[in-house]
């Protein structure tokens, strides 16, 4: 069985995107509410953000709550954000000690307001640190970044403070909510769906997609370890032939 140090001289992805998905399913086959598998998600963050940290990865950004997940029941809502407050509170020691810098991407001024303020004052106390930067996706939506990024870009154009034909990849990076993260290596999801869900769309244009069918209470060291050497044996050619890589 292979394990985090058996892969840290191979081809570690600089930057890794995770979608959690199936605590709902996990909890209900269990007979349990949803929440509870919200509650047991949490430990696999906490356990995932770790290994990542000692495979001395770059960048991870985790889909923790979209755009259209406010439509889910009030009761789960509620407790996702509950939960939320209570980890960034909780984990800032872990943090800290795994020099971790905590970022956020998303529609922030969205959440309630004890969010809002626990995050920014975590954001804050882990600026300094300059090992892994841990990204969560909050209230997100990559088609609402892309026509955000989209206004923002018009209005200067209007303002003729960029010129329509000066548009390029790199300006419209820049207006992004990821304007300060590199493109996605690698894409994870969780639960057995094979499908993107409105995450991260320009960031993954060229990333390696891994879908693996265990919900995300159950992803454990060994399954991370799995999707990288599955990494590592792929080529990415970004559009050039086998020949000209090498």
């Amino acid at each position: 069985m292979n394990t985090i140090e058996d892969i840290k001289g191979g081809k570690i992805p600089r930057h890794l995107a995770i979608i959690m998905d199936g605590n709902g399913r996990w909890a209900k086959q269990k007979g349990r509410l949803r929440v509870f598998g919200h509650e047991n998600g949490v430990n696999t963050v906490r356990n995932t953000v770790e290994h990542c940290a000692k495979l001395n990865l770059q960048f991870l950004t985790l889909y923790a709550f979209s755009t259209e997940n406010w439509k889910r029941p009030k009761l789960e809502v509620d407790t996702l954000m509950k939960l939320l407050v209570a980890t960034l509170r909780k984990e800032l020691q872990t943090f800290n000690d795994n020099n971790i810098r905590l970022n956020a991407i998303g529609n922030i001024g969205s959440l309630p307001k004890k969010v809002n303020r626990e995050l920014t004052e975590v954001i804050g106390k882990t600026r300094d640190n300059t090992g892994m930067t841990l990204t969560l996706a909050l209230s997100y939506g990559a088609r609402e970044e892309i026509k955000n990024a989209m206004q923002q870009i018009a209005l200067k154009v209007k303002n003729n403070i960029i010129s329509p034909e000066n548009i390029d990849e790199t300006i419209i990076n820049t207006h992004l909510y990821t304007h300060n993260l590199p493109d996605v290596d690698l894409l994870i999801r969780t639960s057995g769906e094979r499908r993107i869900s409105n995450f991260l769309l320009w960031q993954i244009a060229y990333a390696e997609l891994y879908f693996i069918e265990v919900f995300w209470p159950d992803f454990t060291e060994q399954h991370l370890v799995e999707a990288i050497i599955n990494y590592q044996n792929r080529e990415r050619r970004f559009g050039k032939t086998s020949e000209q890589l090498t």
